[in-house]
């Protein structure tokens, strides 16, 4: 039987963590439009470029952390306070699924094909999580339909741009995945 060893959480992890954090945190506060055509709200903003490429670069745990803590925060500060918890989880996951897919079979973020799959699991992920999440706060199993086009929006311009930069990234960062 082999024994399993447990990663260290190490200094340099902590503040590559803590730095993944506030880009998403930064990339969701200010950049980002208000949507006009859902019902509750809603946002298209770059926080998804930082949390794929996060989960891309660094691996699943790095990109949980970046994308739940990341965008809860911004949920926290910004009037949208209700949602973060929710938001911990669905984004959480979501950097945790991409990491863990991009990373699988010691490919470590490289292939790009492997990495767009990623994402879009992750983004139907979103999308599902979302839709329960306002099914929840608003008790209404049709209003939440109108925040789909804009999420999907959302995880198309995290894919167009955060593929491309992750790659970019990854030429120039040796990086262990976690």
């Amino acid at each position: 039987m082999q024994a399993t060893t447990k990663q260290k959480f190490t200094t340099k992890d902590l503040v590559e963590s803590s730095l993944l954090i506030a880009l998403v945190f930064i990339a969701t506060k200010f950049i980002n439009i208000r949507l006009p055509i859902s019902i509750n709200g809603g946002l298209i903003h770059l926080g998804n470029v930082m949390l794929f490429t996060s989960a891309i670069v660094f691996g699943k745990r790095k990109g949980a952390l970046a994308g739940g803590i990341g965008m809860a925060l911004f949920d926290l500060v910004s009037g949208w306070t209700l949602w973060a918890p929710f938001t911990l989880v669905v984004r959480g996951i979501m950097g945790y699924i991409i990491g863990k897919i991009a990373w699988a079979n010691n490919k470590n973020g490289d292939n790009t094909i492997t990495n767009i799959i990623a994402i879009i699991l992750a983004g139907i992920w979103m999308l599902v999580g979302y839709y329960v999440t306002e099914v929840l706060l608003y008790g209404n199993i049709v209003s939440p339909l109108t925040s789909i086009p804009g999420n999907i929006v959302q995880i198309l311009i995290g894919l167009i741009l955060g593929v491309p930069l992750a790659k970019i990234l990854k030429r120039y960062i040796k990086i262990g995945g976690c």
